[in-house]
């Protein structure tokens, strides 16, 4: 007996690789395979962390420059960067699936891809709850599900932790710096203002109509935000410039802050440590407050 129902599971996860899958991007494009993924390659860092955590690490066969975690990611070839995909190293792979992410400069080398006739997944998560159902749609285009359905209700959880302990707290004004050269920064449209949102933060440039804007120094000064965020990844973002601003808010009350830029500048399973750090900081300024 014990022998038949083990050759009945066997028969149905056999089954169950070889049957169709049908997702949809976010994009909201449906997304078809005939069976499920066993190549992969994800075009941006952000997807090649989504991936391991959905379970399919070992499927990567070829990912973008910056695609540095988690540590087996470095060892993965590399097709190009945010600016130049090799179409004939990309051909040459044979992928089964291709997991995109549409940024200014990847969208002329979008037609390229699709000649290649391999399906595309758009990835571009801009809600916090979008990096679990990206798991959890990955799980099922790589037929790794096991993995990645409890990996995605782990997320869920602990957004909805933090979420519960900053609810109630007091709105807090800042400025979150991308670059400082050029100044930029992000508007209300990415996923990084919903972190903000999450911690009880009020984005200043929130209602910017452009996803990464480029901003005036003037500008973040007439708004006065009560803190500034600057990232720290490469070294760029330095927050000090800020420090001869003597009547700046966020410089009267030290509220200036640096953060690891690609916990929170990739829209990855990591932004749930990112989103903590931010949190944190934000209650830091409000202890600030006289």
């Amino acid at each position: 007996m014990k022998a038949l129902i083990f050759a009945a599971a066997l028969l149905a996860s056999a089954i169950a690789a070889a049957a169709p899958v049908t997702v949809r991007d976010d994009d909201g494009n449906v997304v078809t395979l005939a069976k499920p993924a066993q190549r992969v390659i994800a075009m941006a860092p952000h997807v090649t962390e989504l991936l391991f955590a959905a379970g399919a690490g070992d499927k990567i066969v070829g990912a973008v420059t910056y695609s540095d975690y988690p540590e087996a990611a470095k060892k993965i070839p590399r097709v190009g960067d945010n600016r130049l995909i090799d179409m004939e190293r990309v051909a040459a792979m044979k992928p089964d699936l291709i997991v995109i992410w549409m940024h200014g400069g990847f969208e002329r080398q979008i037609e390229g891809l699709r000649k290649l006739g391999i399906p595309l997944f758009h990835s571009e998560p801009t809600k916090l709850e979008g990096i679990a159902e990206n798991v959890e749609r990955l799980g099922q285009l790589m037929g790794t599900e096991a993995v990645a359905n409890p990996a995605a209700a782990e997320i869920r959880q602990q957004f909805a932790a933090m979420a519960k302990q900053y609810s109630n707290r007091p709105p807090l004004r800042l400025f979150y710096q991308v670059w400082d050269k050029p100044l930029y920064t992000l508007s209300g449209k990415s996923i990084v203002s919903d972190s903000i949102r999450l911690c009880g933060g009020v984005n200043i440039f929130a209602d910017q109509k452009v996803t990464a804007p480029i901003i005036s120094m003037e500008a973040v000064l007439q708004a006065n935000p009560e803190a500034i965020f600057g990232t720290s990844e490469k070294d760029y973002g330095s927050v000090d410039l800020w420090k001869p601003y003597g009547t700046l808010l966020a410089v009267k009350n030290n509220n200036l802050f640096r953060l690891q830029g690609d916990l929170l500048n990739r829209a990855g399973p990591r932004m749930v440590a990112g989103t903590k750090a931010l949190c944190e900081k934000i209650e830091e300024a409000r202890q600030h407050r006289n």
